[in-house]
């Protein structure tokens, strides 16, 4: 039998600083940060995110004088897997991947779980097995854990419960509201709703979306924005399903007419997870769209969304300023909350008092006062607005911007002294300002209170771990010189090269990007500076939209387009992904 790893007197951060993966800099940030946590070095290096995956599997490979493995794209025969009980898998972090006769490699996540190391050890004695250990990534051991239970394989065990015919009493049930709530708890259909909801937080979905198409219900999950088929049940389930969540949400069961929002948490793989619910009337029945809220995951960064070089400069430089706007523009889904709670960490402080006004709130940050706003009640952004500037704030983020005395409001707190974060509806950062006009806001009002407007975009990120080059077709080049017409060569990242022939980026497809090529999503973003030349183009009005637009060319600034050709030109996503993402 192997005997269990043991540790070099290296540390993780010395192996990563001498593998140049961190800078003695970024050490030095972390350890402060270490400190501020009571936890060892090693433990926020792992929590950090500051690594990749790969290069943090390398490194504790070399700490732990272990072999590393990637599991990834491995289907695991059920007897192999099954030596270790998925109660143990899971509890654990470790999965039995592959056996020789008596040899059985057993692929583990943290070598120093020493009850972990007891439990492997009492089950090779227990059936004469000997153990050689690995060690593997968080994700990668996901992937074989996903291979106990399908989800159609978990949905189809639960609806074994019920036969057909009581299964469709059970979809024609007189609705009552004590009636249906209890047979909805004891059902499968409530084993059904938690195993749809658990792949979907493991699958890193955005939304669910439960809906009746035909003679079926169809699930769907959105991935990095994109909708995928995931599991179809007979129709005779649906208002049961629907039902269940109704109850979970705490709404009307017995209302079918009238759409109905609500919330509810659960709590899986011991994280919190908050579903915001919205049901709507059908021709025939209901659909249910679920958005996921993961409220214990950590706050990405702005590095980690994609904002570098003068963009994010700018960003960074106008929140750390004592008073004025911030605006970030950009449709629904376009991550506009996300970067609003990026720069709020950047604030976060002990020496300020941050308060926001939400709908929903979707992360919870520690020190920051964050109130949700209520239309039944009267509180809505400008009510909650109104009552915020009597909290002493020092910096107030109100959600988004949706009417005039919003807007007035925001303005006013801009300019007595409070840093302002919101959101807006517009199509790009120049559009930002003729909106602001249009809320009946005086031009020379915008100008004193405005300091920056930032519209985004999110496109799907190039999986990398089976992204090729290629030559770039004819016709693209074409579209990728026009995208960066009037864009001086000499402000164009030194890893960014326009001589021909160009070279693309493409995903193969994987087992970790499920085929499609793409994993994850990253901004591309134009940010409009409001300095003194830009001032007086907005007081002084005429043809506002062309001067604003000949002053960003003059600030020298990437547009959206031409952040996002470069961003494809460095093989973080593609050149069709902008395209799609920027037309008009």
């Amino acid at each position: 039998m192997a005997p269990p790893p043991v540790a070099t007197t290296a540390s993780l951060a010395d192996i990563l600083l001498r593998e140049n993966v961190l800078s003695p800099t970024k050490i030095g940030e972390l350890q402060a940060e270490a400190q501020r946590a009571h936890e060892t070095l090693d433990h926020i290096i792992e929590q950090s995110g500051a690594v990749r995956e790969e290069d943090l599997l390398r490194a504790k490979s070399a700490l732990y004088n272990l072999p590393a493995i990637d599991l990834f794209g491995k289907i695991v025969r059920a007897e192999i897997l099954n030596i270790i009980p998925p109660e143990l898998a899971e509890n654990y972090r470790m999965v039995a991947f592959n056996r020789a006769g008596d040899e059985v490699a057993i692929a583990m996540v943290d070598p120093t779980n020493f009850q972990a190391l007891e439990a492997v050890e009492y089950l090779a004695r227990k059936h004469n097995l000997r153990i050689k250990y690995y060690l593997t990534a968080e994700a990668s051991l996901k992937y074989v854990l996903r291979q106990y239970e399908s989800l159609s394989a978990e949905v189809e065990e639960a609806l074994k419960g019920a036969e057909a015919g009581a299964a469709k009493q059970l979809g024609a049930v007189e609705i009552s509201e004590k009636g249906l709530e209890e047979v909805v708890k004891t059902a499968p259909v409530s084993k059904i709703v938690s195993v749809v909801l658990r792949h979907a937080v493991e699958g890193k979905a955005s939304d669910v979306h439960i809906e009746p198409v035909g003679n079926e219900t169809r699930i769907r999950y959105r991935i990095d924005g994109i909708l995928h088929t995931s599991l179809t049940l007979p129709k005779h389930v649906h208002s049961a399903l629907v039902a269940r969540i109704k109850v979970l949400s705490n709404l009307k069961i017995d209302e079918t007419r009238v759409p109905q929002d609500g919330r509810f948490r659960m709590v899986i793989d011991g994280r919190n997870i908050d579903y915001r619910v919205s049901t709507l009337p059908l021709i025939s029945n209901e659909k249910v769209v679920m958005r996921i809220l993961d409220t214990s995951s950590e706050l990405i960064t702005l590095e980690h969304l994609g904002f570098e070089g003068k963009n994010m400069e700018v960003m960074q430089e106008a929140v750390t300023r004592s008073h004025g706007m911030f605006l970030i523009t950009g449709p629904t889904g376009s991550g506009k909350s996300t970067t609003l709670y990026a720069l709020l960490n950047i604030l976060n402080e002990e020496g300020v008092n941050i308060i926001t006004l939400e709908d929903p709130v979707e992360y919870y940050m520690t020190g920051v006062n964050q109130s949700q706003v209520n239309p039944d009640v009267g509180l809505t952004f400008a009510a909650g607005l109104r009552s915020i500037l009597r909290q002493d704030p020092d910096i107030i983020m109100v959600g988004e911007v949706r009417d005039n005395e919003t807007a007035a409001l925001g303005v006013h707190a801009a300019l007595t002294g409070h840093i302002v974060l919101s959101t807006l509806h517009t199509n790009d950062a120049i559009g930002a300002i003729p909106r602001l006009i249009d809320m009946k806001i005086e031009p020379f009002l915008i100008a004193s209170s405005l300091n920056v407007v930032m519209a985004q975009r999110l496109v799907r990120r190039v999986c990398q771990h089976c992204k090729r080059e290629l030559p770039m077709p004819k016709e693209m080049e074409s579209l990728v010189v026009e995208g960066l017409h009037g864009l001086a060569r000499d402000r164009l990242p030194k890893d960014v090269k326009l001589t021909p022939p160009l070279r693309i980026w493409q995903g193969q497809g994987c087992a970790r990007c499920e085929n499609s090529g793409y994993k994850g999503r990253v901004a591309i973003s134009e940010v409009l500076e409001i300095t003194e030349g830009m001032k007086k183009i907005i007081v002084a009005g005429g043809d506002l939209m062309e001067n604003i637009h000949t002053e960003f060319v003059t600030q020298g600034m990437f547009s959206m387009k031409q952040d996002g050709i470069i961003k494809a030109l460095r093989g973080l996503t593609t050149v069709e992904e902008v395209l799609d993402a920027t037309r008009a």
